[in-house]
């Protein structure tokens, strides 16, 4: 089967990325990996790697390179907004409150996605808004299965305690009241992504007056079939 583009430069490129895949290679094994000449190798490999397609590792050696991580999690993104927002659609209407899809950016969470209350009072958070990594039960989620060093670096200044995301990771979801806004309750589950790693939080929030002091008791099993559900629609790849 012929792999030509029809664009020698381009597909020359990729049989350098090709030979990366397997690991590191010196200059040398890329020649014989790739069949290209040495100057040809040379060139495409250093290109790639002013582009940050290909890097060095600390004896020199040709590597794959961080932009190719980068471009990866893009496409994830992208892939997880296109799968879960007819499901957060779905969890609104099940629950009749607003449904959020977060994601963590460093020291905040990021609202990626959401299905807003139609009509009522409603807990309405922007897609693109920034919310602190210190209160909420999205918070809770995407903090409760990380490493024990960030863990404990996140509790700083936060409003739950490491007994609370013991909790969290023993039961599955989280709860918050009146934690993040005065008046606002709210309760999340994770999704979870390739090797089981949290790459996103689902939730869905509203009046306390609505959701109770108890908000888990009432919404928590409907959660949790919208984030495994989206959860196994990204194993499946």
């Amino acid at each position: 089967m012929d792999n030509s583009s029809g664009v020698g430069v381009l597909d020359k490129a990729v049989l350098v990325l090709n030979a990366l895949e397997a690991g590191p290679a010196s200059l040398a094994q890329l020649v014989q990996t790739t069949g290209l000449a040495r100057p040809t190798a040379h060139r495409l490999a250093v290109a790639l790697e002013h582009h940050r397609m290909v890097h060095r590792d600390t004896q020199g050696r040709f590597i794959l390179g961080p932009r190719l991580a980068e471009l990866a999690a893009a496409a994830g993104e992208d892939r997880l907004l296109a799968i879960a927002q007819p499901i957060l659609t779905q969890l609104r209407d099940l629950t009749g409150e607003s449904a959020q899809l977060y994601r963590r950016q460093g020291d905040v969470r990021v609202c990626v996605a959401a299905a807003e209350r139609m009509s009522g009072l409603r807990d309405t958070v922007p897609v693109g808004s920034a919310l602190p990594m210190t209160a909420g039960s999205a918070a809770q989620i995407l903090l409760a299965w990380e490493e024990p060093d960030r863990l404990h670096r996140g509790l700083r200044g936060a409003k739950f305690t490491a007994t609370t995301l013991a909790s969290v990771r023993r039961r599955g979801w989280a709860q918050s009241v009146g934690e993040r806004e005065q008046g606002v309750a709210s309760v999340s589950a994770p999704i979870r992504g390739t090797g089981g790693r949290v790459i996103a939080a689902i939730s869905v929030s509203g009046p306390i007056e609505r959701l109770s002091r108890a908000p888990g008791r009432m919404h928590a099993p409907p959660i949790l079939a919208a984030a495994e559900k989206i959860s196994e629609m990204m194993r499946r790849g």
